[in-house]
């Protein structure tokens, strides 16, 4: 029987961990996330129609990720043009103070001010960064973003960047751009979300290749991801071998299927219960500061 959101928290009791630390969680304005429903709503990709499973008001996805076990909750909003980046990193600021196990997020665009607002971001506290290249359609190697990166990379707080061709490709998605930031920011914490797919080596050997990549799993494995985008042969043998570096992450609530499900793929794919208790708990802890009890 297929695991069930019911049954996640006693999966984790189980592994001897607090809890899930899940890096790539989404909570953004209303009107803005009425807009990335829609769009979900609208797209047929090669896996299919793209329904949004938890499809509710802000305080029952809140509790849901609190049943499931999140000891801390992100909001990683991410700007699709010049001008959005700020007042979305003012909401992320009001939602970590009104939500209180939220975890403090900030985002960016190449533009004029980037730097000077994301040093505004991480001197008030921000724990976390989203970037989106498929939807900002703009490249990380854009002179504008150098002095962001110098920040970013300074602080050690990680960076959530989407820059895999899938589930569309975009202009700037792909590899190669993220490691000519990496090759100029080698100390940069990054996390590629959902590991890169369908790029799923080339981002892997970012892994291997500078110390503070990590991987996300957000969608990765999955049934519906595997119909369209599957990883390639040896794949799984690179995530056991990347044990300290392979981050959970799940995209909730824009996932067409249970959160469950992502959790009983990473069990599935596990080489062993060491490897599982740092990918739902240890890595994703380390990077966002937690502790047993939720953010620090």
């Amino acid at each position: 029987m297929p695991l069930t959101d019911e049954q996640v928290p006693d999966l984790w009791r189980d592994l001897g961990i607090p809890g899930l630390a899940d890096i790539h969680v989404h909570f953004l304005p209303e009107p803005m996330l009425r807009k990335v429903w829609a769009y979900f709503d609208a797209v047929q990709t090669p896996g299919g129609r793209w329904p949004i499973t938890y499809r509710l008001p802000e305080e029952e996805r809140l509790q849901i990720l609190r049943s499931l076990g999140l000891r801390a909750i992100p909001s990683l909003t991410y700007p699709h043009k010049p001008g959005m980046a700020t007042w979305l990193n003012q909401w992320c600021a009001e939602f970590a103070d009104r939500v209180p196990d939220a975890v403090h997020s900030a985002t960016l665009y190449p533009e004029p001010g980037v730097t000077d607002y994301v040093a505004r971001a991480l001197e008030s506290g921000a724990r976390v960064f989203k970037l989106h290249v498929q939807v900002g359609a703009y490249s990380p190697t854009d002179p504008l973003l150098d002095d962001a990166w110098r920040l970013l990379s300074d602080s050690g707080v990680p960076v959530v960047i989407h820059a895999g061709s899938g589930p569309e490709p975009g202009p700037y998605t792909g590899v190669e751009r993220v490691r000519a930031v990496l090759q100029r920011w080698p100390e940069l914490t990054l996390v590629v979300a959902h590991a890169g797919l369908p790029e799923y080596d080339a981002f892997a050997d970012l892994a291997e290749q500078f110390a503070r990549v990590h991987l996300d799993t957000t969608m990765v494995g999955t049934d519906f991801t595997e119909s369209a985008w599957p990883m390639p042969p040896g794949y799984v043998e690179r995530l056991a071998a990347l044990q300290d570096k392979v981050v959970l992450g799940t995209d909730f609530p824009n996932i067409p299927y249970p959160y469950a499900h992502q959790i009983e793929v990473l069990q599935r794919l596990s080489p062993g219960e060491d490897w599982l208790r740092d990918v739902l708990w240890n890595n994703g802890a380390r990077l966002l500061g937690l502790t047993d009890r939720g953010v620090g």
